[in-house]
């Protein structure tokens, strides 16, 4: 263990020097000055047995049984390589059962994905400072992730289905106050969090507070953008996931076989042959897969209450222009090239949504790939192999999902800014929530409008009442 040090009178809490102070879990001295002392007994130990090191994820080389007979006589890489190809298989098969299942069945798995991501990130925290002693952190630290959940789901929720909460006398309150609530739970946490300090632990703590809500900005942020994309449209949801696993499984293949120029220092193993190589066999794949969703409305549909039918609408909508086929001029020089060869053509027909796709394949190409560094670059901080070992040859799910945080959040981002169009059942949303003369002022206000305009007359309205 590091050398045990005394704090000097002048550090920390102000407290005049104390006596080295003995771990209720080990009984060892515990170092009162710096957490660094922790992290490098946890980094550099070797055969230590002590519940720091054991309580640590380091990843798992357990195989299946079945896999083990298979792969015995193989060699390390090409056993390595057949692993990880039988369980992708495993988990793509899966995700297209989920897919099958429709948008709810997604959602939950969004959900369990973002708890076991967020039990992950924070198990490092409390194994590498210590923390399984501090009172309460662990406790406050789940209820801040449902505080958060409460929030950012809620505000989607609201802003997806208001008018149908509007039918519901109960959740009429959750409608109401939702902000609210939300902040006094919040500020309940704080009381609480402040109520834990304990002395000679207040920077442990604090710096567990902040890791905690980095991580919630991290985990339970992306998750919701995630979720959002599921109610944009399946569609949105199924490109942006399997855009990355289509670059992770292509960008695997190119570097096993024709990897020789490695790519990051924080990543040793991934190449430029597989950066590369990933890039362009997605951007392939975007084209083909986008060719093939648009065709069906179950896909392109947000997922959104129908006034009509009184009920969720997953299946029919007045499609967005960017699923819509389009004619565009073809440039001179190609248009005279097409003419030599005896294929006159002046316009082609496609769907807008093809060259968005193309785009949002790029970034998940080169950009995405920084998701999976930036996991690299913080496990080499805390000097882990991999989050978990859920998944043999591949670690655990914030392993399998770092890209998918980044992606995630650029591709909602991106549909909101360039593809959603002005819905009116969010701004019926708002109406419905006025008391009847604010909604009779706002109808007044908008007959005028569209009378000016010539479109109605305001006073054939007037007398429908």
């Amino acid at each position: 263990m590091s050398e045990i040090r005394q704090r000097t009178s002048g550090e920390g809490d102000g407290a005049d020097k104390q006596t080295p102070h003995l771990s209720p879990s080990t009984g060892e001295p515990d170092s009162e000055d710096s957490d660094n002392d922790d992290l490098h007994d946890f980094a550099t130990a070797k055969g230590d047995k002590s519940p720091l090191v054991q309580a640590a994820p380091t990843g798992t080389d357990v195989t299946p049984e079945i896999l083990d007979s298979v792969t015995k006589n193989m060699s390390q890489r090409w056993r390595s390589y057949t692993i990880r190809f039988v369980l992708s298989i495993c988990m793509i098969t899966s995700f297209f059962v989920l897919l099958y299942l429709g948008p709810i069945a997604l959602v939950l798995l969004v959900m369990g994905i973002q708890l076991k991501c967020f039990s992950e990130i924070i198990n490092i925290g409390y194994v590498v400072y210590r923390s399984q002693n501090l009172p309460w952190f662990r406790t406050l630290s789940w209820y801040f992730l449902v505080t958060a959940n409460y929030y950012i789901n809620g505000e989607m929720i609201i802003d997806q289905f208001g008018v149908l909460l509007q039918k519901t006398d109960f959740l009429i309150y959750f409608l109401t106050y939702h902000k609210f609530i939300s902040i006094s739970l919040y500020v309940a946490g704080i009381v609480a969090f402040v109520c834990s300090l304990k002395k000679k632990y207040y920077l442990r703590q604090f710096t567990l507070f902040g890791y905690t809500h980095v991580t919630l900005l991290v985990v339970a942020v992306g998750a919701n953008f995630l979720t959002r994309l599921i109610f944009e449209g399946i569609f949105w949801f199924f490109l942006c996931t399997s855009m990355i696993i289509c670059n992770d499984i292509w960008a695997y293949l190119f570097g096993f076989f024709f990897g020789k120029t490695p790519l990051i220092k924080l990543s040793p193993k991934k190449t430029w042959e597989g950066y590369i190589g990933g890039g362009i066999a997605t951007l392939i794949y975007s084209v083909i897969v986008t060719s093939i969703m648009v065709q069906y409305d179950y896909l392109v549909c947000p997922i959104e209450y129908s006034l009509e039918k009184d009920g969720l609408s997953l299946d029919e909508c007045i499609r967005n222009p960017v699923f819509v086929l389009a004619d565009y001029v073809l440039p001179k020089s190609v248009q005279t090239l097409l003419n030599i060869v005896g294929m006159p053509m002046t316009t082609i027909q496609m769907y807008p949504i093809t060259f968005h796709s193309m785009f949002l394949a790029a970034f998940s190409s080169l950009i995405g790939p920084f998701g999976g560094f930036f996991a690299s670059g913080f496990k080499r901080a805390f000097r882990i192999k991999d989050f978990g070992d859920v998944f043999p040859g591949h670690g655990g799910f914030m392993d399998r999902f770092d890209c998918q945080v980044i992606m995630g959040a650029f591709m909602y981002t991106y549909v909101a800014t360039f593809i959603r169009i002005p819905n009116p059942q969010k701004l019926l949303t708002t109406i419905f929530a006025m008391q009847p003369e604010e909604q009779l002022t706002v109808l007044h206000a908008l007959c005028d409008n569209l009378q000016g305009k010539g479109l109605i007359d305001c006073n054939s309205v007037y007398s429908l009442r």
